[in-house]
């Protein structure tokens, strides 16, 4: 399965990051939430991003914390090695795009919920 980290993880059902973490839980998709807030998701704890928790086998890394909060997690974000990364709605960066890209990880922007409820996931 596609194991999918979620940095910007947030246990307030109000949030993107919190929809799409409920998306791929009831299409039994792997996900890890990483975020700098604590709680669960469906019955995953909420790594801290500030502690860099290792994380192996990620298939995709979909973001949803905005670009001007990013450039400290560049490093932290390609050393997953995901096969690609989801750049939803808002968190487009070219920076970090262009980094992903020379680190051979294909690079979506899209919207991560979208791609879930169409099949493109």
């Amino acid at each position: 399965m596609k194991k999918t980290v979620i940095i910007g993880a947030t246990p307030n059902p109000s949030r993107y990051a919190y929809l799409v973490a409920e998306m791929l839980h009831e299409r039994s998709i792997p996900f890890v939430p990483v975020g700098i807030k604590s709680g669960t998701v469906f019955g995953e704890e909420i790594l801290n991003l500030r502690e860099k928790p290792s994380i192996t086998d990620v298939h995709t890394v979909t973001m949803y914390v905005g670009p001007e909060n990013q450039k400290e997690w560049y490093a932290y974000i390609l050393s997953l090695k995901p096969e690609r990364i989801v750049f939803n709605p808002g968190t487009e960066n070219p920076e970090l795009m262009n980094l992903a890209k020379d680190a051979g990880i294909a690079v979506w922007p899209a919207c991560n919920l979208v791609l879930l409820s169409t099949g493109q996931f």
